[in-house]
């Protein structure tokens, strides 16, 4: 299958620059990948949705949501070039050795920079502190700083890292639209998109309505934000995520699945990180990483609906939603989603694909 079987035309203008006004505000497109049929309603309706007998079993048993409870960190960084004085911008991947000093990070025109190329941190002066690029891993730069970093000092100096089809700088209201109310696992170089649309009154109300709810972990990385650049998308490498679910998440996702309840995946970091840890009926506890790639012809094991934002052209999102629920299916959708003028991408509408 190649990449340009995933290719859409989406106007700038549905290109979310801001989240709504108030958080939950979204609009919401139900796909029935079964039928086809779709309906334009609000996320504010979703716990009415979740009760409907598309999602009931045979008693009148509820589905059982699954979140994902990663939290983005500050992983954008400025600095000066200590030489020419140029500002550069890096994106902090990974703390290679877990002791701060060491981190694989992204950059423009990483083939312009050398190995001992010095870097200048945070525009205080008087805080300022050094970098040296000490090596490369294809195309990441290894920066080791002279202080560890850590999520503390992360949050004093960096900056939120917006995706970059959002063409406007951070703003402070970022700080809190960026990231799910649930948030609580810090480590994630982007915000798990389909969590943002959830207040504390639709939570509030899922569960007041018997529907029980789980939390695990996955920070989103390179394996979820790169792009393919493979033509055969057979082809394309995912990097490695962590994830982690604990005993008590695990039992009740399993239960659910042994009474055949309705298991709902929140975003598709939620859907990777359960196909990813079911086993022989089982899910995998503890700390773990995945590298899969789901794409059409996948066979879903766990998930039995997705809630989730719309996704970029040609990316491993949309070949995620299109296994599910059938490439022509998922494009025909996206199609009427513009004609609708829903907003798309991290900041925009809503899907329930089910």
């Amino acid at each position: 299958m190649k990449k340009s079987n995933f290719i859409f035309n989406l106007p700038d203008n549905l290109i979310a620059q801001y989240p709504p006004e108030k958080r939950g505000q979204s609009r919401l497109m139900t796909l029935d990948r079964l039928s086809g049929a779709r309906l334009h309603t609000e996320v504010s309706k979703l716990p009415d949705i979740l009760c409907s007998e598309k999602f009931l079993i045979a008693g009148g048993e509820k589905p059982l949501l699954v979140f994902n409870n990663t939290k983005v960190r500050k992983a954008r960084l400025y600095a000066f070039h200590e030489k020419t004085g140029a500002k550069i911008e890096f994106l902090l991947l990974d703390d290679v050795n877990g002791d701060g000093f060491l981190w694989k990070v992204m950059a423009k025109h990483t083939r312009r920079k050398r190995t001992g190329d010095v870097f200048l941190f945070t525009e205080d002066e008087q805080e300022r502190i050094k970098a040296v690029i000490s090596g490369f891993e294809d195309e990441y730069i290894l920066l080791k700083f002279e202080i560890p970093i850590n999520d503390a000092w992360l949050d004093k100096n960096g900056h939120i890292p917006l995706p970059p089809y959002i063409k406007r700088k951070d703003a402070p209201e970022d700080i809190e639209r960026y990231q799910t109310i649930y948030a609580r696992q810090t480590g994630s170089t982007a915000a798990p998109t389909a969590g943002l649309h959830f207040t504390r009154e639709i939570l509030d109300a899922i569960d007041s309505r018997g529907i029980e709810s789980v939390y695990i972990t996955l920070h989103v990385g390179l394996g979820t934000f790169l792009p393919v650049r493979a033509e055969n998308i057979e082809d394309h490498k995912m990097h490695s995520e962590y994830f982690y679910i604990d005993d008590g998440s695990a039992e009740k996702i399993e239960d659910a699945k042994k009474a055949g309840r309705k298991i709902i995946a929140i975003g598709t970091t939620s859907v990777r990180t359960l196909e990813s840890a079911w086993t022989d009926g089982k899910l995998k506890r503890g700390e773990n990483k995945t590298f899969i790639f789901i794409y059409p012809g996948y066979k879903f094991n766990v998930v039995d609906a997705i809630f989730t934002n719309f996704h970029t052209p040609e990316s491993t999102l949309l070949m995620l939603v299109s296994a599910f629920a059938g490439r022509e299916l998922i494009l025909d959708s996206y199609a009427e989603a513009i004609r609708e003028g829903y907003r798309f991408f991290s900041y925009g509408d809503a899907m329930l694909i089910f």
